[in-house]
């Protein structure tokens, strides 16, 4: 991170929609149309640390069938 900049210490929850894609979202906003909490709330670099793990196939869930 480049210095002078503030970490980033908000909470945020890891969601998923109906194609299997994810994505992180502050958790004091409501979650968007189209889209699920998987049940993850932490700081942005470990959300972002679990969407690594457990997102291992990017391509949309059509295309994994």
């Amino acid at each position: 991170m480049p210095s002078g900049e503030p970490e980033d210490t908000k909470l945020y929850t890891v969601l998923v929609n109906r194609a299997g894609q994810y994505s992180i979202w502050p958790l004091s906003e409501a979650t968007p149309a189209g889209w699920r909490a998987v049940g993850k709330h932490a700081e942005r670099s470990e959300c972002l640390r679990y969407v690594d793990e457990v997102w291992v196939d990017m391509r949309p869930l059509s295309l994994r069938k």
